[in-house]
């Protein structure tokens, strides 16, 4: 299959092998005055998709930090087409956006890119601050905790060399891994994708068998980074991304882990599995061209974890 078949054709390569492109706007929300964004109450918004795991990411952390009133938030329609993300299930609050590209554009006129979420907007200046989700997660966690009334940091010093370790590992193989799998045009391609991601997975699950969390007794951002992809994995990636060897169910000890974080206070209401499963099925017709949304499987989430007993 060439690369023009493909469902992001700027981001396959010759051998049919998907490449994510880099995130455009890098800039920083820093506690400091006389920074080019500073925190300050009221003056950032946050534009995401329910459907999107990288926005989701954003979405917990701002729910966890308790953050709501301090950073206003928009979720743009999960149906997707040529145009990009929309605003039809709820309008854009401060412009009156009909498309988030208006918004790229508005910030930088030459932009090219594909529109992605999440985006952190500045009202104040009028531009997008970022739109790299583990940049925003660091801004949320960090940036505001003047007001955040939630919570631990998700990223502690005394940590930070393990979380950088396995952030990379889980999204070269599983956070980014599902997407090689579900984008390769080349049988080539999605096996180099899905015998790690599935090596990755086994990884995890024998890891977690002894820990609650990726680090021990509490979670961290790390853990928060996996739980998107894994939440949406047999919903999604098993089959629209043929991410099939097995499904999350399939590892005891990592489905009762995500159930453990699904069942964090204020988690299971940024889940909207309605959202996901549209937009993946309908939104890549070079993947399911017919658009049909499956209405499986059902998972219980809610299912008691039995993981209280772990701490370290």
């Amino acid at each position: 299959m060439s690369s023009t078949q493909a469902q992001f054709p700027k981001e396959i390569s010759k051998d049919g092998a998907f490449r994510r492109q880099a995130s455009a706007f890098r800039g920083e929300v820093k506690a400091d005055p006389d920074a080019v964004h500073p925190a300050e109450f009221g003056r950032y918004h946050l534009y995401v998709s329910s459907a999107c795991p990288w926005a989701h990411r954003a979405i917990i952390v701002r729910k966890l930090k308790g953050l709501e009133d301090v950073i206003g938030m928009t979720i743009v329609d999960p149906i997707r087409d040529e145009r990009g993300w929309a605003f039809t299930d709820q309008a854009d609050p401060i412009h009156g956006f009909r498309f988030l590209a208006e918004a790229y554009v508005a910030s930088d006129p030459d932009f090219e890119g594909r529109v992605t979420v999440p985006v952190l907007w500045d009202k104040q200046q009028g531009v997008i601050v970022n739109n790299e989700s583990s940049d925003i997660l660091r801004m949320l966690d960090n940036a505001f905790a003047e007001w955040a009334s939630e919570g631990p940091s998700l990223y502690p010093k005394e940590q930070r060399a393990e979380i950088d370790a396995l952030n990379q590992r889980i999204y070269d193989t599983v956070n980014n891994g599902v997407y090689r799998a579900g984008f390769a045009t080349s049988q080539e391609a999605y096996e180099a994708a899905v015998v790690p991601l599935f090596e990755s997975l086994a990884w995890l699950d024998e890891h977690l068998c002894t820990r609650r969390y990726l680090l021990g007794h509490a979670p961290t951002e790390a853990d928060w980074r996996l739980f998107t992809t894994l939440v949406r994995f047999d919903p999604v990636y098993h089959g629209h991304f043929k991410c099939n060897l097995k499904r999350l169910t399939d590892f005891p000890d990592l489905w009762a882990y995500v159930r453990d974080l699904y069942q964090v206070p204020g988690v299971a209401e940024t889940v909207d599995m309605d959202h996901i499963k549209r937009h993946y099925y309908v939104t890549h017709p070079a993947i399911n061209p017919t658009g049909v949304v499956p209405l499986g499987p059902e998972l219980d989430f809610l299912q008691p974890h039995g993981r209280e007993h772990l701490s370290s």
